[in-house]
Formats: structure tokens, C-alpha cells, sequence
């Protein structure tokens, strides 16, 4: 079966642009064109695709939150990004969001559909310039070499899992929980690390290294 692929990007021009490269490409179908991420939320679920390519300076909500409410609807989706940004901010957060890889819209057509191959096979494909700030980014950040927030094991597990991008509900089936058991002790996470969104925490165990 061929990959399903969708895509969203507000410049209509480099939205057809994309959308012909898909469709011409073999072991690939266009599952959706979409202009926004409005746009995608509502009509991803006609014919949900395998792997997203997104802007992430789009109108209306940003890619970044595209990413992260997609994530949450379908957890085994692939997000990759394809933008002009590439400043640490939107690279860090653009990643804790969810998404598997990062390509900057000069990438050459090939190595577009390269990393769409790359990703639907478990890899995380970056344009160079990425992968090296992505690296200086995790050794500015390099924490101390003991943090301690005084987390608990079933803590750290559930940290983990929202690290690998489980939300509220595939994380209570994961640890055979009720989701109000999982809210209770995320809360107890988000005091002791003291933050205030899943996001946050992610980030946070991140940078410390807490799993």
C-alpha cells in the first residue's frame, strides 16, 4: 500500500508544488492539501494520512500547536516540518511538540521524499543545518550532573511516556490507570518541576536528563 501523505502550507503555490511531488512520487499517495491547520484538524479525519509535511508559520493557529493537537488525536501520525525557520526556539519547540524531523524549504526535492522514506522507516530526518543547532542546543542546555526533583518511579514512567507521545488516554491504557489517576499525578509532576503544561515537562525532563 502506498504511503499516505498530507500536507499543510499556506503559500498555495509551494502547497501544489509539494502536493505534485507526492503524487509523482512512487510508494506515495496525497491524502490532503490543506492551507491551515484549521483546515487540516477538520478534514484529516475523511482519509487520515500515514506521515504530515507542515509549515510551521502558517495563519491563524501555528504549526507548532498544529503539531501538538494532531499528536494528541492521532499518536502514531509522523510530523515532519518543512519551513524557512530555523532558529533555535522554533527547532526546540517544533521537536518537543512532536514532530520526528526538521527540513528547511530549500531541501531538494529528493531529499524531501528521502526523508518522508527516512521517517516512515523510524529515522528523524534533518536538514545539516538543523541537525548541528540541534546538537550546539542540547550542549548549551547540558544540565548539572545530578537534578533531583524528588520524582517517584511510577513518576519518571509517566514522564516517559509523555515524553514518546502518549497523551491522557493511551498513557492510563498503558499503565492499566484511569485517565483522573493519570491527571492526579501529573499534577504532582508539574509541581515538583515546577511547570505548568505537558509541553513544559516534556521539555524540562529534556534538559535534565530525568529519563
Amino acid at each position: 500500500m502506498p504511503v499516505k501523505v498530507a500536507i499543510i502550507e499556506d503559500h498555495h503555490e509551494y502547497r501544489q508544488y509539494l502536493a505534485a511531488l507526492v503524487s509523482g512520487s512512487e510508494g506515495f499517495r496525497l491524502a490532503g492539501s490543506f492551507g491551515s491547520v484549521e483546515e487540516a484538524v477538520k478534514k484529516i479525519p475523511v482519509d487520515v494520512p500515514d506521515i504530515i509535511l507542515t509549515d510551521i508559520g502558517l495563519p491563524g493557529m501555528s504549526g507548532i500547536d498544529g503539531i501538538r493537537i494532531l499528536k494528541e488525536k492521532y499518536p502514531n501520525l509522523i510530523i515532519l516540518v518543512e519551513t524557512i525557520h530555523e532558529d533555535d526556539e522554533r527547532i526546540f519547540d517544533a521537536l518537543c511538540a512532536g514532530a520526528t524531523g526538521y527540513l528547511l524549504k530549500k531541501t531538494q526535492p529528493l531529499r524531501i521524499i528521502e526523508g518522508l522514506k527516512d521517517a516512515i522507516s523510524g529515522g528523524s530526518p534533518m536538514s545539516p543545518e538543523i541537525a548541528r543547532r540541534v546538537i550546539r542546543i542540547f550542549q548549551e542546555i547540558r544540565p548539572p550532573e545530578r537534578v533531583d526533583y524528588n520524582l517517584t518511579p511510577h513518576e519518571i514512567r509517566l514522564l516517559r511516556l509523555l515524553v514518546e507521545g502518549h497523551n491522557y488516554k493511551t498513557a492510563a491504557a498503558e499503565l492499566r490507570v484511569t485517565a483522573s489517576t493519570i491527571n492526579f499525578h501529573l499534577q504532582k509532576i508539574y509541581e515538583k518541576l515546577q511547570v505548568h503544561s505537558k509541553t513544559e515537562a516534556v521539555a524540562k525532563a529534556l534538559r535534565n536528563r530525568l529519563i
